[in-house]
């Protein structure tokens, strides 16, 4: 972010006082969903930028008689609209910075962190640390391009002892397995990540290997990052067990295998409703969050509890052809079914295609005693979708999303385009609020699909039980 004038700083509080305010606004957003009126969510402009966040709280504390090692690992509270976050590490208290720029006093700055949770390397800057005391630190949220979307935090004292000793393997990022949504037949692993790590191998295993040392894993996988899209439906009446460590530059293993976890989706458990469709069902969003962070997933929100038969990526042929291994186990009463936006923003794949796939789920769905309910499509924005992943969108996506969703409210259906329609913008698009890379929902986003969901579930169902008369 651009330095503001000394003649500002005045407006510090003020300013951290309307980011609040933000803040509250956005929680009340549920309250005014289904409405039909216009919401817009304000945001603060600073010399250029623009702040929509308050400043990262829920630091770690530390203190001389509770210091961390060299390598300390560092958290604070999961900001839901942050692409990235910006660490200062200052070797004094220093009384005057400014919250709204970064300063030339820090002895260690990184933009490199994509979670709430960071092993500092100190190690590495031994020679600037102060011989006695603390450092202190800071940190703000980044949006894509690295610009501020937050002030910096308070300064934190950071108390070390080089003595104690660092993180010897990744951290697994545990799910609450009994939340909404967290039943997913394609799980996602997450982990927090040692500094010194380049990749990562992951180990899934029918089996707990801390029970039974002579356990083989079933899948072996290499991660690139610290998450892991499972490409492989893990169905089972017992749990499934995975670990994962570290690898070096040369490709060799460094520390130790992470804690085993486990994790269970089971078609014995006699699920009423399942979820059926791409990445947007899946879950994730905001580039940085995927559908570990349940708070991206819109089956989080639903008044009930439904499996997440969606896998990333998919098109709607993907879907038709995995129907009977994925689906057909779990006989789901009510399966809500949400694909085509794959499809339908690419011109490698027609409209009469893509319904025709449709058609066959929904026959498919027939045969084996399940009623569909489908969901209409929500708008993207091709811009964004550049932005965040370099790939084109077709002309004429507004037309055939349009004819698609008309195509779909002549069956059982929720009708999810229609409460977008009131937030797009004036061209038809994905607001940039409700889906940063253009193509996934956020969390407001994904709460809208869930609150339209509830809305008109009682009037689907009646639709798929008279579908299913017929």
């Amino acid at each position: 972010m651009e330095t503001i004038a000394k003649h500002e700083k005045r407006q510090t509080r003020k300013e951290a006082a309307h980011l609040r305010k933000i803040h509250r606004i956005k929680s009340r957003i549920m309250s005014v969903l289904i409405t039909g009126s216009l919401l817009f969510v304000p945001a603060m402009t600073v010399s250029g930028s623009t702040l929509s966040e308050p400043a990262p709280s829920g630091l770690t504390m530390t203190s001389p008689q509770k210091p961390l090692s060299d390598a300390p690992l560092l958290s604070w509270d999961k900001n839901f609209d942050a692409i990235a976050y910006e660490m200062e590490i200052f070797s004094d208290n220093i009384k005057n910075l400014d919250p709204l720029d970064n300063d030339s006093r820090a002895i260690y700055r990184t933009t490199a962190i994509y979670t709430n949770f960071y092993e500092l390397p100190l190690y590495e800057i031994s020679d600037k640390l102060p011989k006695n005391g603390p450092v202190y630190w800071r940190v703000r949220a980044l949006k894509l391009g690295r610009q501020a979307i937050s002030p910096f935090s308070e300064l934190v004292p950071l108390y070390t002892d080089a003595s104690l000793p660092h993180m010897n393997a990744p951290i697994p990022r545990k799910t609450n397995q009994m939340a909404k949504g967290a039943a997913m037949l394609y799980p996602v692993y997450g982990w927090i990540r040692p500094t010194n790590a380049s990749s990562f191998e992951v180990q899934i295993f029918a089996e707990d290997p801390d029970k039974n040392s002579l356990a083989r894993p079933i899948s072996v996988y290499t991660a690139p990052i610290a998450e892991l899209y499972d490409t492989e439906p893990r169905m089972s009446d017992t749990t499934y067990y995975w670990r994962v460590r570290s690898l070096g530059e040369d490709g060799k293993p460094i520390g130790d295998w992470s804690k085993v976890s486990g994790f269970r989706t089971s078609p014995s458990d006699h699920w009423k409703i399942a979820v059926f469709g791409d990445s947007i069902s899946h879950g994730g969003g905001r580039l940085s969050f995927g559908p570990e962070d349940l708070e991206y997933s819109w089956l989080h929100y639903l008044d009930s509890n439904a499996v997440n038969l969606s896998q990333s990526g998919n098109l709607t042929s993907d879907m038709l052809a995995r129907f009977e291994r994925d689906v057909v186990p779990f006989h789901p009463e009510y399966l809500i079914i949400m694909g085509g936006t794959n499809d339908l923003r690419s011109d490698e794949y027609t409209l009469e295609n893509t319904i025709k796939n449709m058609n066959a789920i929904e026959e498919k769905c027939r045969r084996y005693g399940i009623k569909p309910i489908f969901l209409t499509l929500p708008p993207i924005n091709p811009a964004n979708i550049i932005r965040a992943f370099d790939e084109p969108t077709t002309p004429d996506w507004k037309q055939r999303f349009a004819r698609f969703n008309d195509f779909l409210r002549t069956k059982p259906h929720i009708d999810v385009a229609k409460s977008f329609a009131a937030y797009s913008s004036e061209n038809g698009e994905l607001p940039e609020w409700l889906g940063y890379d253009g193509l996934h929902e956020d969390v407001i986003g994904k709460q809208l699909i869930a609150a339209r969901v509830n809305a008109e579930w009682e009037t689907a169902v009646q639709a798929a039980d008279e579908w299913f008369k017929q």
